[in-house]
């Protein structure tokens, strides 16, 4: 017979998601939980990713409420005067120490290098029952948005004898290749590109396979202090509302110094929009053979097989295999449910603060319709149209739960909230900020909702 956990809480996952909800959760009641990971150490997907990765945004939005990850501004580089970005060995060091935190407590312990069955049993790598949980523990689902990582599988096209494809964690094996061909649109796709470049390789020596072009935020615009972050908010609510249509919308947004693109002289259909520093920018617009035939079918030597047509490649060619979908997009759900809580996002992206947030309103109140009213879901955009639903979603889920006057104390202490305002402080750009915001809103929210297609 397996062993059964004594536990008020069952977590499915240790990454981002999990371990954030974990966290707040702890810190805020005398819960006990069992934290299982299929990996044997926590940080998710960050123990599988590429070794140059780091945080595409501000360290401070990212991790757990009770422990800041990083704080400095950069003080040289591309990015001085930016608040820094950790990299997947400050991500994966941080983790180790938050949990090592929370096991502290005598209320959490990690189970790694096990998989949950259903039912709250655990099984370990060869199928057998491990532990289980009794009646009545809260099953909690921190994988329903797990990113998919290209290293984890095989790549989305056919790959012929003789050609030669590598994931991206194994670029730094390649980068002598007579070619580097680079497949993706996303943000692993840029970072393969600027980190190539960045080790030497020649502009020349790359192909990039971009089926769709993409909007990104500019990094500068996405930053912890909060006249400069409600200032972007601000810049998106008038836009919004003076917009015709979802493509003059971003064009406006990046007039207005937001969002970039890679191309002019192309309108991206792409809206992820992770954050680009302008010095990526201008490395990623030094490579000039695009491909736009849509998606990669089969890799074969000599040559690449797409959509709607074929591209010739000398010998010696390498292709990088950037193209696995990092932000998944299932049905929203209740966040809660009968049978399992589902961590989601709950404003407009920064996952880490939802689950938080979710665990911090799932420690200090009671009912399913009230924790729910709390913190209704957001998902994560690809189309404009669907950045567009996720802004609007992310702003009436944001108006839910400030309204609740504990739930915004909380929120204006905890680094994770990109929209925080400590108490006290003031300044004339963040008092302009967010009288823009009160003019705006609430003609930007509407004109977005109908732009996205969706009730007033």
């Amino acid at each position: 017979m397996a062993p059964e956990l004594d536990v008020d809480y069952l977590v499915v996952g240790a990454g981002a998601a999990g371990l954030a909800f974990t966290d707040a959760l702890v810190y805020h009641s005398d819960a006990t939980v069992a934290l299982v990971d299929r990996r044997d150490a926590p940080g998710g997907h960050w123990r599988d990713a590429y070794p140059f990765v780091r945080l595409h945004q501000a360290s401070q939005f990212y991790g757990v409420a009770s422990t800041v990850l990083g704080g400095a501004v950069q003080t040289d580089g591309p990015e001085a005067g930016l608040h820094e970005r950790a990299t997947k060995e400050q991500v994966l060091a941080y983790y180790d120490a938050v949990l090592a935190r929370l096991e502290g407590t005598g209320r959490v312990a990690f189970h790694g290098g096990v998989e949950h069955a259903g039912a709250g049993r655990l099984l370990d790598a060869g199928g057998a029952p491990t532990a289980g949980v009794r009646p009545g523990t809260r099953l909690v689902d921190a994988r329903y948005l797990s990113p998919v990582i290209p290293a984890r599988g095989a790549p989305p096209f056919a790959v012929a004898p003789g050609a030669r494809v590598v994931t991206v964690g194994r670029l730094d094996e390649a980068l002598d290749a007579a070619r580097l061909v680079i497949v993706g649109s996303g943000k692993t796709a840029t970072d393969a590109i600027v980190h190539a470049l960045g080790a030497g390789v020649p502009p020349d020596r790359l192909t990039w396979i971009r089926p769709r072009d993409p909007w990104m935020l500019d990094r500068a615009v996405v930053q912890p202090d909060p006249a400069v972050f409600l200032g972007m908010v601000a810049t998106t609510w008038e836009a919004a509302a003076a917009a015709r249509d979802l493509d003059d919308l971003f064009l406006r947004l990046e007039d207005a110094g937001v969002m970039m693109r890679i191309d002019p002289a192309v309108t991206p259909t792409m809206a992820k929009t992770p954050t680009l520093g302008r010095w990526e920018l201008d490395l990623l617009r030094s490579v000039e053979h695009v491909v736009r035939l849509g998606h990669v079918s089969a890799v074969e030597p000599g040559r690449i097989v797409l959509d709607r047509g074929d591209v010739p490649v000398p010998p010696g060619t390498v292709v990088v295999h950037c193209a696995a979908d990092g932000l998944p997009r299932p049905p929203r759900v209740p966040v809660w449910a009968p049978d399992a809580i589902t961590l989601q996002p709950i404003r407009s992206g920064f996952p880490c603060f939802g689950a938080a947030l979710t665990g911090f309103v799932e420690a200090t109140r009671t009912g399913t319709a009230r924790k729910n009213a709390l913190c209704p879901p957001t998902q994560y955009g690809d189309t404009l149209a669907e950045w567009a639903e996720m802004t609007v979603r992310g702003a009436r889920s944001s108006a839910a739960f400030l309204a609740d006057p504990d739930v915004r104390s909380w929120a204006d202490t905890v680094a994770l909230n990109p929209a925080r305002i400590p108490p006290g402080l003031s300044s004339p750009a963040l008092d302009d900020a967010r009288a823009r915001i009160a003019r705006s809103a609430p003609a930007g929210t509407d004109r977005l909702a109908a732009l996205a297609g969706l009730a007033a």
